[in-house]
């Protein structure tokens, strides 16, 4: 599936091809899977997803770590497979929202959950403004990216600086 994926892209994956790949009917595989995004979903919930091990940063400047979570983010979807992937998962959590939660929940919810540590450290240090919701930010992050890849648009050092710089601007102590 992965490497239907990356050479031709989740739209172009037929259940006629994976059968034909794996080399059985297409009626065996619908008699397990009822479609390509259930396929995939639990491809991805039994394996791993390139670059979702990458240690994300917990330092004293939070300008810094977002920077360089970012930084990775971008660099994960310079590689035209990984921004298939992430489209792929992107179509199956909009059309199976029971399997969208499970992977929402298997690879996103890290990444909310570091960003709004990371937010709340920053808060109790008191340099990010007590009324920030963390969560909202890390809401906000998590759909750059998607949108990055929904886009095929890459995540640059100079657009990871500027939404950086706004999110800082924003979550300030004035």
């Amino acid at each position: 599936m992965r490497r239907a994926l990356a050479a031709d892209g989740y739209d172009a994956v037929t259940i006629e091809g994976l059968a034909a790949e794996a080399g059985v009917s297409k009626q065996t595989i619908y008699r397990w899977w009822g479609s390509k995004a259930a396929i995939l979903g639990e491809a991805l919930l039994e394996g791993s997803l390139p670059g979702a091990d990458v240690a994300l940063p917990f330092s004293s400047d939070l300008a810094a770590d977002l920077r360089a979570w970012f930084a990775t983010a971008g660099e994960h979807l310079s590689r035209s497979e990984n921004v298939e992937l992430a489209r792929a998962l992107i179509a199956v959590t909009a059309t199976d929202p029971e399997l969208g939660a499970a992977l929402n929940h298997r690879f996103a919810d890290p990444i909310v959950s570091w960003i709004v540590a990371r937010i709340l450290r920053a808060q109790e240090e008191g340099a990010v403004r007590a009324d920030a919701d963390p969560a909202a930010v890390a809401d906000q992050f998590v759909a750059a990216t998607s949108y990055a890849a929904l886009l095929g648009r890459p995540l640059t050092a100079e657009r990871v600086n500027a939404l950086v710089d706004l999110v800082m601007h924003g979550l300030a102590v004035h």
